[in-house]
């Protein structure tokens, strides 16, 4: 376990026991700091889960990144038709 710094200890008791937000000034990267008894609460009611994704739930998260990506654009359909593995199996029927 790490040990906080004065600093984050003050905000901590500043923030009334609340989250308290941490930048990392090297990479602009926003961390949350928050009581033990409000992440075990969270827990509880299931808002945070860390268990692994199912193999459902990875098909799910890749399916909805390819549509924020655009897959789904008819103009991209012509990268179908540059699939090698496509020529094949037009070629064997």
């Amino acid at each position: 376990m790490i040990t906080i710094s004065e600093e984050i200890k003050q905000a901590v008791q500043d923030s009334k026991h609340n989250l308290v937000r941490l930048v990392d000034p090297a990479t602009n990267a926003e961390y949350v700091v928050l009581p033990a008894e409000t992440f075990a609460k969270m827990q509880e009611r299931h808002f945070y889960d860390d268990s692994p994704f199912t193999e459902e739930e990875q098909k799910e998260l890749l399916v909805e990144l390819g549509l924020s990506l655009g897959w789904d654009d008819p103009e991209m359909d012509v990268y179908n038709e540059l699939d090698p593995r496509r020529s094949n199996e037009d070629s064997t029927r």
